[in-house]
């Protein structure tokens, strides 16, 4: 029998993970297939039902749904837990347990793709969701000095900054968190003085409604800036060409996507990811204008 896992979101138009997911697979001559299964949120809770079925080894879960997904699991893992975000499903004779390798992805490629150390840093993360919350537990893990929420909503902001401050002081640390509205004109100050930006909406995504957008102009980005766009396709966002009109270093969302997609590998399978086959067909997915 043929076994199947999952990508759930909506849209999928722009993702490359069942091309690097399918190579895995294939590297290991598994008889797995890796769907992109593009669903409405009416059908979210069947469709997460469905993967109890033993063909499904699991799933992953991507924009909207990493938080929306919580209540239909039987299970999360302590990660994915305090993060209240899901992006990876396990299926464990028909008990789905949901874990969270976005914070791993996204600390890894920080660290040896952009050569950055967060430690006693300043931060700007854009979006309050499922991303972003992965993203700012993983920086105050790794003892991130300041960091501000962004957000077009603020009470959304305002929200994932309450449980950032209940994990602050659980640790007994004094690291300041803070919520500002994207559209603020504070906004401008808190970026003078900031280490590092990480975008985690989807605006720049390649066949979204707000591709072509940036969400920072060039005037509110310095030179010595690090600018991570989570957002992989394009390779090259608005967001970072903007970065590079004035000279700040840039990353783009690629090498967390790879490596989140690892670590859901070796949790579905149990065999060591092979990086660098699920690297080289992800890029061969996108040819260097993103499409």
């Amino acid at each position: 029998m043929t076994q199947i896992i999952s990508l759930i979101g909506y849209p999928l138009k722009h993702s490359v993970s069942p091309h690097f997911q399918q190579a895995a697979l294939d590297h290991y001559s598994l008889d797995v297939h890796y769907e992109a299964r593009e669903t409405e949120a009416e059908t979210l809770a069947s469709v997460v039902n469905e993967l109890r079925q033993p063909q499904y080894l699991g799933a992953n879960v991507t924009i909207p749904y990493k938080e929306a997904v919580l209540p239909l699991l039987d299970e999360t893992d302590d990660l994915a837990g305090l993060v209240s975000a899901v992006n990876t499903i396990v299926n464990r004779e028909g008990r789905l347990i949901g874990f969270n390798t976005d914070t791993y992805g996204f600390i890894r490629a920080l660290r040896e793709d952009a050569e950055f150390e967060p430690k006693n840093m300043r931060a700007i993360v854009l979006g309050a969701g499922g991303a972003a919350r992965a993203v700012s537990f993983a920086l105050l893990r790794e003892g991130i000095r300041s960091l501000v929420i962004v957000n077009r909503t603020l009470s959304r902001a305002e929200k994932l900054v309450c449980s950032l401050r209940e994990y602050v002081l659980a640790r007994g640390s004094s690291v300041d968190v803070v919520a500002l509205p994207r559209d603020g004109s504070k906004l401008g100050n808190v970026i003078k003085d900031c280490h590092l930006i990480v975008n985690c909406t989807v605006l720049g995504m390649k066949h979204s409604a707000c591709e072509r957008e940036s969400p920072l102009p060039a005037h509110l980005i310095h030179k010595d800036v690090l600018v991570y766009d989570l957002v992989y396709n394009p390779l090259w966002t608005p967001l970072l060409s903007v970065a590079k009109e004035v000279g700040a270093k840039a990353i783009n969302g690629l090498p967390m996507l790879v490596y989140q997609g690892a670590a859901s590998f070796e949790l579905w399978t149990g065999r060591e990811a092979p990086i660098d086959i699920m690297l080289s067909a992800a890029k061969q997915a996108l040819p260097a204008g993103g499409d």
